[in-house]
C-alpha cells in the first residue's frame, strides 16, 4: 500500500461539479491546487461550453425540499461550505419544488470562482496518466467524470487491477421557447403548486387517440447505433423514453405523461388523457427542456416523432437528445471511506466515475474527496461523515462490498434508520434531515449557519457576472 506523505500540492483531474467542488474545497483549506481540465482543447461527446460544472438541463440539481434526500443533500453542502450551492443558489429559476438553475450562468459563475481563488491553478491540458502528478509528494483527485479519456481509462485501470463496469445514459431535447404553439399548450404546475402564480411548467395536453398515435410511432421510430459501446445497459433513474415505452401501452402515461392534477385550461380545467410537460430551462425563459425525454432516437426521428406532441408541431430543437457512456469503478473492492484507492492512498476518486450517480451526488463526493485530501496533504487524519447524515449514506454505498455494485441517486434508504416509528413518510423524512443537520452542526469542521435568504443569494467572493477573461481566450 502506498501512503501519502504531507504533500505540496493537489492535483485534480477535471472541472466538472465533482472537480470544481473538491478544487475549491482544497484551496479554502489552504492547499495549493492545480486543476486541470482537457477542454477546450479537447471534448467530450456532451460538452458544449469552455465553462467548467456544465449541466445538461435546468433541472439537473433536481429536487429542493428537506423532504427529500437529494435536497437534504444540497442542503448538508450548504452547511459546509459548497461552491457549487452557492453558485446554483444564485443562479435559481422557477421550476416548482425543484432547483433549476440558468445553466449558463450557473457554470460561468462557477468557472469565475475557480479561476479566481488565488490557491488554485488551472490548467488546460488533457492528462493521460498519473505518473506526472504524482511526483513530489502530490497528491491526485480523479474527478474525470463518466467519460474520461480513453488514455485516462486505460492508464486507470491499468492502475486498479479491475475490468470497468458501464451503462449507458441520455439526456433530453431542448426547444425553442418561442416555437411552442400556446393557444394549444399551456402554463402550469401540478395541482397549482409551483413558484409563480402562472405556473412553472408548459403543458401539452393529448387525448386517447393523439397519445396512442404518438406512443406507436415512439415505440418503432429509429434508434441511433450503439458505436463503440460493448451493450446496451439503461441505467432506471435516466431511462430513455423509448425504452421505457417499449414496457407497455401506458406505461411513459404513467411516467413523465401523466396528467394528474394538470387540468387543461383549454378544455374546461379536465385532466387530459397525457400530458408532456416542458421545464424552463434558462433565466430568459427561451429555452425549454421536455421533461422526462432522455431518448437515444436519430435526431430526425426526434424530430419527427416529438413534433407529434400537441403544440410542438413547429417546435426548433436547440439540442436534440444524445446518448453516451457512463463509466464508474467498482468501489466498493477500490475505495476507503475518504473516496482515496485501498492500495494508493495518494489518488482519490470523485464524482460519477466512483458510482454515484447524479450532479448533486458527484459534487458532494468533490467537496468530500477535495477536503480529505486536503486534510492529508496536511497531515491530518481524514474526516468520515456517519449515515446519520445524507453524504455519509451516499459515501457508505460506495464502499459497503457488493456483488452486484450499481450507480446510485442518495435517498433516505441509505441512511441510518431513526430507531422510532413516525408516522407519515414525509414526516419522517423530516425527522431524518433534522437529525444530520443536528450532527453537522455538533461534528462537521465545514459547518457554518445557514445564511439568511438574502445572503444565500450573493455570489462567492471573487465570482464575477462573466467567464474569467483568461478562461475565455484558451
Amino acid at each position: 500500500m502506498t501512503k501519502p506523505t504531507q504533500g505540496t500540492i493537489i492535483n485534480i483531474i477535471g472541472a466538472g461539479l465533482a472537480g470544481a467542488e473538491a478544487a475549491w474545497q482544497a484551496a479554502e483549506m489552504g492547499c495549493r491546487v492545480r486543476l486541470f481540465e482537457m477542454r477546450p482543447g479537447a471534448a467530450s461527446p456532451v460538452h458544449k461550453t469552455p465553462y467548467f460544472a456544465e449541466l445538461v438541463c435546468s433541472n439537473s440539481l433536481r429536487a429542493a425540499g428537506l423532504s427529500n434526500a437529494v435536497g437534504l443533500l444540497k442542503e448538508e453542502m450548504r452547511r459546509q461550505g459548497s461552491l457549487i450551492m452557492r453558485c446554483a443558489d444564485a443562479c435559481r429559476v422557477p421550476a416548482g419544488g425543484a432547483l433549476a438553475v440558468d445553466r449558463d450562468g450557473f457554470a460561468r459563475m462557477v468557472t469565475d470562482a475557480v479561476c479566481s481563488h488565488p490557491n488554485i491553478e488551472v490548467v488546460y491540458q488533457e492528462v493521460t496518466n498519473l505518473d506526472g502528478l504524482l511526483a513530489d509528494d502530490a497528491l491526485v483527485i480523479v474527478a474525470a467524470g463518466p467519460l474520461p479519456s480513453a488514455a485516462l481509462a486505460a492508464d486507470l485501470q491499468s492502475r486498479l487491477g479491475e475490468a470497468y463496469l458501464h451503462f449507458h445514459d441520455a439526456v433530453a431535447p431542448i426547444v425553442d421557447g418561442e416555437t411552442i404553439d400556446m393557444s394549444k399548450a399551456y402554463w402550469g404546475s401540478r395541482y397549482g403548486k409551483g413558484e409563480s402564480e402562472r405556473g412553472d411548467y408548459i403543458n401539452c395536453p393529448m387525448d386517447k387517440e393523439q397519445y396512442l398515435r404518438f406512443w406507436q410511432e415512439l415505440v418503432t421510430a429509429e434508434r441511433a447505433p450503439l458505436h463503440d459501446f460493448e451493450q446496451e445497459k439503461d441505467f432506471d433513474g435516466c431511462m430513455p423514453v423509448e425504452s421505457m415505452a417499449r414496457r407497455g401501452e401506458d406505461t411513459i402515461r404513467f411516467g413523465p405523461l401523466k396528467p394528474v392534477g394538470l387540468g387543461d385550461p383549454h378544455n374546461d380545467g379536465r385532466e387530459a388523457y397525457a400530458v408532456v410537460q416542458l421545464r424552463q430551462d434558462n433565466a430568459a425563459a427561451t429555452m425549454f427542456n421536455i421533461v422526462g425525454f432522455q431518448t437515444r432516437l436519430t435526431w430526425g426521428e426526434q424530430k419527427r416523432v416529438f413534433r407529434m406532441i400537441p403544440g410542438l408541431e413547429n417546435a426548433e430543437f436547440l439540442r436534440y437528445g444524445v446518448m453516451h457512456r457512463n463509466t464508474f469503478i467498482n468501489a466498493p473492492k477500490l475505495l476507503r471511506p475518504e473516496l482515496c484507492l485501498r492500495d494508493d492512498e495518494r489518488i482519490y476518486l470523485a464524482g460519477q466515475i466512483t458510482g454515484a450517480e447524479g450532479y448533486v451526488e458527484s459534487a458532494a463526493c468533490g467537496l468530500a474527496a477535495g477536503y480529505n485530501a486536503a486534510r492529508a496533504a496536511q497531515g491530518e487524519q481524514p474526516f468520515t461523515w456517519p449515515r446519520e447524515t445524507a453524504l455519509g449514506g451516499l459515501l457508505a454505498w460506495l464502499i459497503t462490498p457488493n456483488s452486484n455494485f450499481q450507480p446510485m441517486n442518495v435517498t433516505f434508504g441509505l441512511m441510518e434508520p431513526l430507531g422510532y416509528k413516525v408516522r407519515g413518510k414525509q414526516a419522517k423524512n423530516l425527522k431524518l434531515a433534522e437529525r444530520s443537520l443536528a450532527w453537522l452542526a455538533d461534528n462537521s469542521p465545514l459547518y457554518r449557519e445557514p445564511a439568511a435568504p438574502e445572503e444565500a443569494a450573493e455570489q462567492p467572493a471573487g465570482v464575477k457576472t462573466t467567464i474569467n477573461e483568461t478562461a475565455a481566450e484558451q
